[in-house]
């Protein structure tokens, strides 16, 4: 469970786990929302068929509410002859034997006790339960069986706070790429934009007195002109939703370094070798680095080739590799100077899936960036 990143696919390893552990015929896994409903309800055991005839999720109501203001499990016989039983629609199964178990945030206590200042104690945030349904081989679930589900929601806990707290840097990393693109926007293109409109006053004034002089002008207008349309080009390739799910990484890159080697002067090529599928998360971030070194390598070095390579390594990771023959410079130079080319988000990215960067430059040299990602 902890491998994985993404909520969604974390709260369907464990709703899995579970009913694989103990032995159930069904699992849920339920996240409550602040609306009377669930967030996510993720279940294993049904048939995408049966879940459809099923409807909507589920509102929170008897066992299923009652269960989200419990900080320990419930273990029942029948689930249809517990007091808080409401019934279920039509295509349901038939639910016997019942054991369902918070999935608690321990940490809660500690982060916010009196908060509110009233001086009263916060109790633990129950982040979802696990409910358990109709033991198979008969008979109900017994105290080894809850035992065993406590340890795995604390387990589940820990990956379900990770997999969060990931979701919301992504998202405040897609906020900050978003600022730098307007930046960029501000800076290269509304700057050649502005030129442009000031050579072509410019030529308009000479066309009568000095037509050489005028045709000069306008041919620095077609110039800048060009200019903002690289540049505009590549913005809209980096602001372009990735096709990463349905193509996967090679074939993302691969038309991603097309595009920008129609839209730029230099010459950029993609080779992949022995690559295999990756968890999307590692996927995800070695594109947005390969973006971001793609973006470095056509803006600020002036080079005429730039080479991209993704290959994969024996123990099921891969190796992503940027480089190019431009002016290259001084890291710590860099760094002195407060200017980081997106170098600290990179590394953060890297991190953040347990992968390596490492950056090779000096002036006249031309730069490579590399990035390493475990299998998994």
């Amino acid at each position: 469970m902890s491998r994985h990143l993404e909520v969604r696919e974390v709260l369907r390893r464990i709703t899995a786990s579970a009913r694989r552990l103990l032995g159930a015929e069904y699992a849920a896994l339920g996240v409550p929302d602040d609306h009377g409903g669930f967030a996510q309800f993720v279940v294993d055991g049904v048939t995408d068929e049966q879940w459809r005839a099923i409807g909507p999720l589920p509102r929170q109501h008897g066992v299923l509410a009652a269960m989200l203001h419990e900080t320990g499990p419930i273990r029942l016989d029948d689930v249809r002859r517990a007091p808080a039983f409401g019934g279920w629609p039509e295509a349901h199964p038939q639910l016997g034997a019942f054991l369902g178990m918070p999935i608690v945030d321990a940490d809660h206590d500690a982060d916010h006790d009196n908060e509110d200042g009233d001086g009263d104690q916060d109790g633990p945030e129950v982040l979802g339960v696990i409910y358990l349904a109709n033991k198979r081989g008969g008979g109900g679930f017994t105290d080894h069986d809850e035992e065993l589900l406590r340890i795995l929601a604390a387990h589940a806990a820990l990956a379900l706070t990770n997999a969060r707290l990931y979701e919301r840097s992504r998202e405040l990393t897609l906020a900050g790429e978003r600022a730098r693109i307007a930046h960029d926007l501000h800076d290269a293109v509304s700057q050649k934009l502005f030129s442009l409109r000031l050579t072509a006053k410019a030529a308009a004034k000479l066309v009568d007195r000095d037509p050489a002089r005028a045709r000069a002008e306008l041919a620095e207008v077609a110039r800048l002109a060009a200019e903002a349309a690289d540049e505009l080009r590549a913005v809209v390739v980096e602001l372009r939703p990735a096709a990463l799910e349905e193509d996967g990484l090679s074939a993302t890159l691969a038309s991603q370094v097309q595009v920008l080697d129609r839209a730029h002067n230099a010459d950029i090529a993609f080779a992949a070798d022995r690559v295999r599928a990756l968890p999307q998360a590692q996927e995800a971030a070695l594109l947005r680095v390969a973006q971001e070194a793609l973006h470095n390598a056509l803006r600020h070095s002036g080079a005429g080739r730039v080479t991209v390579t993704l290959v994969g390594t024996p123990e099921r990771g891969a190796v992503l590799r940027v480089s190019d023959n431009g002016r290259g410079f001084d890291p710590g130079a860099v760094r002195r100077a407060g200017r980081h080319l997106g170098l600290a988000s990179m590394r953060d990215r890297a991190a953040a899936v347990g992968g390596r960067l490492t950056l090779d430059s000096s002036p006249g040299t031309g730069t490579i960036v590399e990035m390493e990602v475990p299998g998994a």
